[in-house]
């Protein structure tokens, strides 16, 4: 398990000054493993999202809160007329009556700016850490929904290769039909499956449609823009290792480090907590200016000074509960921090499974079944035209041989889907 205490605030503050010589707005690559086309998206959709601009804002407005959190008080200047008498109100009746201007500063005790400083570094530290977290879900949702995408556009291929071939059989049913030497139930049947296949392109160009409009909206475009789907995709042949993926994922998740700096937050928490116990310092000077006396004695001006500090008196409300609650809010970001360490190597092994399983699935597709059910579609169309088929068999030979193609082609954009949702739980590409 990951080392974690209220010690930990000075690694955050080295990731710190990383960060902050990082811009929050911008990045230069995908956060993700993508395609140029899809790079191209995944940047759009960076640049445009109004969530990750408010979260970049953010982030900025963090940044300049770090000076102003570890700085004093302004000073307090002031005026003041001191012990003039009421019964004549001048001021060279009473020796002791002076005009007054004064200064005064409020210090803190010592160490509490310092404090001050580490905690609001560690908020912006937290900060660019979810802003790092969103920008890895916004590209992971781009990529899901631009593989889905490249599938229902090979499915509207594979649906069109299909009502050709079809068409084909039926023309070929009809005529054998006509010249009696087939069935009428022949033609009845190709013309059932091109209907289904009408119906099938119909489902599939809504769909296309749906998920242009996702984009379209991840992007954050002001109108419609048609989305080209992914060209001439290649198998990902990923080889994967679930150890050393588990150890990425440990070390780079964002996630992780938006859970270590509220723990080390809460920490500085239950710092200034305790040094709420001591007393801040008020520190005032005073310049006091007084007349001439009745008797024409010039009497000398008098400097003044001053120390006011708190006192605790009643630390049982006051400081014991805010430093009681500050123990159980580090307690609950350890809670959830552990919840994670223990969490994030399950979900990487479920997913590298499925990838791995994927993997398994297409190869035995495409260098098993698709050829089988080639030779078979080819055999069948054989045997169907010298008459020693059925035209049921013969049809549905040729059609499983496409849904087979199309099964593959499914199971390749499945894998590039779980890539990128495994990219989005290590933190960055593989």
């Amino acid at each position: 398990m990951r080392h974690f205490s209220m010690k930990t605030a000075g690694g955050m503050l080295l990731t710190l000054w990383i960060a902050m010589g990082m811009p929050a707005g911008g990045i230069a690559d995908s956060p993700i493993w993508a395609s140029p086309p899809l790079t191209q998206l995944i940047e759009e959709g960076i640049a445009q999202n109004k969530e990750i601009k408010s979260l970049e804002d953010e982030v900025e407005g963090l940044k300049k809160e770090i000076p102003f959190a570890g700085s004093l008080e302004d000073p307090r200047l002031g005026f003041a007329i001191l012990n003039l008498p009421t019964d004549t109100f001048d001021f060279d009746q009473e020796a002791m009556t002076q005009k007054q201007i004064f200064i005064a500063q409020k210090f803190p005790w010592f160490g509490k700016l310092d404090l001050r400083t580490q905690r609001a570094t560690l908020k912006a530290v937290r900060q660019q850490a979810i802003l790092e977290t969103k920008r890895l879900e916004l590209a992971r949702k781009i990529a899901a929904a631009y593989y889905e995408l490249g599938f229902v556009a090979t499915s509207l291929e594979i649906n069109a290769r299909l009502a050709d071939i079809v068409s084909q059989l039926l023309r070929v049913a009809e005529t054998r039909y006509a010249t009696g030497r087939g069935l009428q139930q022949d033609v009845l049947q190709a013309q059932v499956e091109l209907s289904k296949l009408l119906d099938e392109k119909i489902t599939l160009q809504r769909t296309r449609r749906t998920l242009e409009d996702r984009i379209n909206e991840l992007l954050n475009r002001a109108s419609f823009i048609t989305v080209l789907p992914p060209k001439n995709v290649s198998y990902p042949d990923l080889q994967l290792k679930v150890k050393q993926l588990q150890d990425k994922a440990l070390k780079e998740n964002p996630e992780f480090r938006v859970r270590q700096a509220q723990i080390d937050i809460a920490a500085k928490d239950i710092e200034l907590a305790r040094k709420d116990y001591w007393p801040d310092m008020d520190v005032k000077l005073a310049y006091g200016q007084r007349d001439k006396d009745l008797t024409g004695r010039d009497l000398p001006d008098l400097v003044s000074g001053s120390v006011t500090m708190n006192i605790p008196l009643w630390q049982n409300k006051r400081q014991n509960s805010k430093l009681a609650a500050a123990k159980k809010r580090h307690q609950a970001a350890i809670n959830f921090y552990r919840n994670l360490v223990e969490s994030l190597p399950h979900k990487v092994d479920a997913l590298v499974t499925e990838i791995r399983d994927t993997q398994k699935n297409y190869r035995l597709f495409n260098e098993a079944l698709l050829l089988q059910a080639d030779q078979w579609a080819s055999s069948s169309l054989s045997a169907y035209e010298v008459g020693k088929l059925e035209f049921n068999t013969m049809i549905n030979a040729r059609i499983r041989l496409l849904r087979f193609d199309l099964q593959t082609s499914n199971f390749m954009f499945k894998i590039y889907q779980k890539r990128a949702e495994l990219e989005e739980v290590l933190g960055g590409p593989l």
